[in-house]
């Protein structure tokens, strides 16, 4: 589908734009709210830092 170079394509561009931006906008707080769950995975204990070897 080609959008034509008018203002009806435009504002076709426009709205497809607008919807997008809520698409990346969910994603982005979907990477930030899986965060703690991912920094439970890699849990590291001090006492076997402090250890060395």
């Amino acid at each position: 589908m080609t959008v034509p170079d008018t203002m009806e394509g435009a504002y076709i561009l426009s709205v497809i734009d607008f919807f997008l931006s809520f698409v990346i906008i969910w994603g982005m707080s979907l990477v930030l709210y899986l965060f703690p769950y991912l920094n439970k995975l890699g849990y590291l204990d001090d006492r076997k830092l402090r250890g060395g070897h």
